[in-house]
C-alpha cells in the first residue's frame, strides 16, 4: 500500500470560463477537485508514494475522476466503487472587490453514504507511515464522520503520522452537529494540524480575537491561537496556520506560521498581485508541509517549503498543485521574477 495516504472526496469541478458568473455563458470547464485528492496528487507530484482512499460511483463519472488521479501517479486500488454519485461544485472565480463563490452539490453522495466498516483500514495502513484527513469529510454526514473518527482509530494504533487540516466549511455541517462537537474528538488523534486564521476558531470552538476583515494579520494574535491549541490538544507535535491577507480577489498577502514544542516561527511574505485561482491553496500548503516534514530536517525550512509552494499554487487553474519541488527551490532561492526560462 502507499506510504502516503489521504481520505475524502473528490468531486466534479464546474466552473464559468475566465471570471464569468454562474451561468452568464451555457458553458462550463468541466475537471476534478477536492481537499483531500488534492494532497494526494501534490504529493505524488513530489515524488512520494501517494495514495487516495474515497467512496467513488461506478459510473462514467466515476471513473473518469479516476483516470485523473491515476494520471498524477496516485494510487487509487484503495477506493471503492459504491454509491450512485460523485459530489459536484461550482466555482465563480471572483475580480477585485467581487469574491469568489462556491456553490456545493454533495449530498447523497458515495463518500457522505459511506459507513463504518466499509474500508479494512488495517490493510490500506499496511505499509503506510502518513494518514492525512480534513474537517471537510466530517461535515458532510454523520456516518462519514464516524469513518473519519474509525481511520484516526486505526491509524494512530498502527503507528502512523496524522495530519489534520482543520478546513471549516459552514455550508456543509447540515445534519444537526456542529464542527466542534465532532472535530474535537477527532484532532485528539492527530499529530500535525494545519489551518487557516479561522478554522482554528470554528472548528474547534477556540475564542481568540482575529480581525482579518480588514487585511490586518497581527502575528502575536497568531501566536496565542497557536499556543492555545497545542495545549488543548497535547498530542499535537505542531500546528501550522497559513496567514492570507486579502486587499482584493486579485491581490492577496500570503505567509504562514507554525508552533512547535520548541516555539513558534513566522515565514517569510509573498504578495500575490494577480491571482489565477486560489482554490486549493491551502490544501498546496498542506501538502508542500507534508513532503518538507518528511526531506527536511528544520521546521523552518519546511515552513518556508510550504507557503512557497501554495504562494505557487496561485499562479495555477484548478485545484491540483502541478508545481515541481525544483520550481519551490527556485522561488526559495530568490527567483520569483517570472522570467521566461529558456
Amino acid at each position: 500500500m502507499a506510504e502516503f495516504v489521504s481520505f475524502g472526496e473528490i468531486m466534479l469541478r464546474l466552473k464559468p470560463g475566465g471570471h464569468e458568473r454562474l451561468f452568464q455563458s451555457p458553458g462550463f470547464e468541466a475537471t476534478f477537485g477536492g481537499g483531500e485528492a488534492n494532497v494526494a496528487v501534490a504529493l505524488a507530484n513530489y515524488g512520494l508514494d501517494s495514495g487516495f482512499v474515497s467512496a467513488i460511483p461506478s459510473n462514467d463519472v466515476g471513473e473518469a475522476a479516476i483516470r485523473e488521479l491515476r494520471k498524477f501517479g496516485v494510487d487509487t486500488g484503495m477506493i471503492r466503487r459504491t454509491g450512485r454519485r460523485l459530489g459536484i461544485y461550482f466555482l465563480e472565480a471572483g475580480a477585485n472587490q467581487r469574491p469568489s463563490k462556491v456553490v456545493y452539490d454533495r449530498e447523497h453522495s458515495s463518500i457522505a453514504e459511506a459507513q463504518p466498516g466499509d474500508f479494512d483500514w488495517q490493510e490500506i495502513f499496511a505499509g503506510s507511515k502518513w494518514f492525512h484527513i480534513t474537517g471537510i469529510t466530517p461535515a458532510l454526514s454523520q456516518s462519514a464522520a464516524d469513518l473519519s473518527l474509525e481511520a484516526l482509530k486505526v491509524a494512530k494504533n498502527q503507528g502512523l503520522t496524522v495530519s489534520c487540516d482543520f478546513n471549516y466549511r459552514g455550508k456543509l455541517w447540515n445534519y444537526g452537529k456542529s464542527a466542534p462537537e465532532v472535530m474535537q474528538e477527532l484532532v485528539s488523534y492527530v499529530d500535525v494540524g494545519i489551518a487557516n486564521e479561522e478554522d482554528c476558531q470554528k472548528s474547534l470552538g477556540i475564542g481568540v480575537d482575529l480581525d482579518t476583515s480588514h487585511g490586518a494579520l497581527d502575528s502575536a494574535r497568531y501566536a496565542a491561537l497557536s499556543e492555545e491549541v497545542m495545549s488543548l490538544y497535547p498530542g499535537l507535535s505542531l500546528v501550522a496556520i497559513t496567514l492570507r491577507k486579502s486587499e482584493s480577489a486579485d491581490c492577496n498577502g500570503w505567509s504562514a506560521c507554525l508552533r512547535d514544542r520548541d516555539g513558534f516561527r513566522v515565514s517569510r511574505s509573498y504578495e500575490i498581485t494577480d491571482i489565477v485561482d486560489r482554490v486549493g491553496g491551502g490544501d498546496s500548503f498542506a501538502s508542500a508541509l507534508i513532503y518538507a516534514l518528511n526531506t527536511r530536517d528544520d521546521p523552518q525550512q519546511s515552513l518556508e517549503f510550504a507557503v512557497a509552494a501554495s504562494c505557487l499554487k496561485h499562479s495555477i487553474a484548478g485545484d491540483f498543485n502541478l508545481i515541481s519541488v525544483a520550481e519551490v527551490e527556485r522561488l526559495l532561492a530568490g527567483d520569483g521574477s517570472g522570467r521566461v526560462q529558456r
